[in-house]
């Protein structure tokens, strides 16, 4: 019997009893009917659609914030060391003061903490595979 999974919108054979018996009276699936594979279609286009406004939303981010630096107020001892660190909190505050942007902390790629004044360069996840990179200057207060 072909239905369609709605959980990711494919068109699948799978046998009778398992689309009876299981996936439809779970609602996990459709009977692939012509009109149904017309609307699945549509659905999948609509979502690509929105895939590439976002797609293309994170690149004019990512350009935006690769074209600026931002900068970090820290405490600072003797020899440029820092009292603490700065960590991707602290860019993802500074960005969002000086640019305006939300970005999420998690999306922020450090591999140990800044514990040092100086420029950086900080890699950030934007979308699946569009990433940029945050010019950071950290300074003393």
């Amino acid at each position: 019997m072909k239905v369609i999974i709605l959980e990711d919108d494919r068109v699948e054979n799978v046998s009778d009893g398992f689309a009876r018996n299981f996936l439809l009276p779970r609602k996990q699936a459709v009977i692939a009917t012509p009109q149904a594979i017309a609307a699945c279609a549509k659905r999948k286009e609509k979502k690509q659609a929105e895939v590439e406004k976002k797609r293309a939303e994170m690149k004019e981010l990512a350009d935006k914030v690769a074209a600026t630096e931002v900068t970090v107020l820290a405490d600072v001892g003797e020899g440029g060391k820092l009292f603490g660190s700065v960590t991707a909190a602290d860019i993802a505050a500074a960005v969002k003061k000086d640019l305006g942007i939300d970005l999420d902390k998690r999306k922020i790629e450090l591999h140990a903490p800044l514990k040092a004044i100086g420029e950086y360069s900080v890699a950030v996840k934007l979308f699946q595979d569009i990433s940029g990179t945050v010019k950071l200057k950290i300074a003393s207060k």
